[in-house]
């Protein structure tokens, strides 16, 4: 079995201390070799402006090759495509493009007037730029705005048709509700890569809020174990098994890349990233631009 390629995702600090959080989460992960690092907005592209400042320090610093999420809310074309044009003055090559959440407050999405209305059109805007490679995004249990998993599939075909060369999908608790997936977009015609987006669970609690969020089921024997585990006080070493079991699952189905959603908490990450073979490069110290 070979050695996958990883990524990581990290979130903008809107703190001091969550800069700090950050940077450390950062220096602890650049060291195992990730293809490409990305950056995400906040719900209703809160974070706009910290996202930029995170993705092009990341690069300067660190020289990783960061992907600069960008989203459809709450901006107009022009404004959106003047983020693009910065990210790409920065020498940012790479953007994973989303529809994006609602704004707090909002329960559903809704297009700004002069905005993109779908996150196709958004891919296809970027691509005739010709200045990117597109990620987006994938979703093997049905997105709370789609009817259903067909529903799912046949809209990340339209993205990649559109110009996306690759998915990463929202993260799952079972292998085989990503081959499920896997097999359905490839009934369907996808023939891109599609990375399995990876949740390291460093708190069970807040892993089933955040799945309820995002309509990924929780296994009712996942559930029973890890509350075993924390009321023996093993919810780490379960959680490190369990995460590790996953991508070796992934891995025995010829999953070839895997992207960790790191919440900016590196040491659980860092762990299976090891457990996986994969061993840390040593790399300078450097004097880091924290992004307040």
């Amino acid at each position: 079995m070979a050695t996958p390629r990883i990524s990581f995702e990290f979130f903008p600090p809107q703190t001091l201390d969550a800069s700090f959080r950050l940077w450390e989460t950062v220096q602890a992960l650049a060291p195992m070799q990730p293809e490409f690092v990305s950056v995400t907005y906040g719900a209703g592209g809160t974070t706009r402006k910290l996202t930029h400042e995170a993705v092009t320090a990341i690069g300067k610093n660190y020289g990783l090759n960061v992907a600069a999420h960008l989203t459809c809310v709450d901006a107009t074309r022009a404004e959106t495509m003047e983020i693009a044009a910065a990210y790409a003055d920065a020498g940012v090559t790479e953007i994973v493009a989303l529809r994006g959440d609602a704004p707090k407050g909002a329960e559903r999405f809704t297009a700004h007037p002069d905005g993109f209305a779908s996150s196709v059109e958004l891919i296809e805007a970027l691509a005739a730029t010709g200045k990117f490679k597109l990620r987006v995004g994938a979703y093997p249990e049905p997105h709370p705005d789609a009817a259903d998993t067909l529903a799912d599939v046949r809209w990340l075909k339209r993205k990649i048709d559109a110009g996306a060369t690759s998915a990463i999908t929202q993260f799952f608790f079972d292998a085989d509700t990503f081959f499920r997936f896997r097999d359905l977009c490839v009934k369907e015609g996808i023939t891109a890569p599609i990375i399995p987006g990876i949740l390291p669970i460093t708190s069970w609690a807040g892993a089933k809020k955040f799945a309820l969020r995002c309509g990924s089921d929780v296994p009712a024997r996942l559930d029973e174990a890890f509350t075993t585990a924390a009321r023996d006080g093993r919810e780490e070493l379960y959680a490190l098994a369990h995460c590790t079991q996953l991508c070796d699952n992934l891995l025995q189905g010829g999953v070839e890349d895997l992207h960790f959603y790191t919440l900016n908490r590196p040491h659980l990450t860092r762990e299976v990233v090891r457990a996986l073979g994969i061993q840390p490069e040593l790399v300078p110290e450097l004097v880091l631009e924290k992004v307040a």
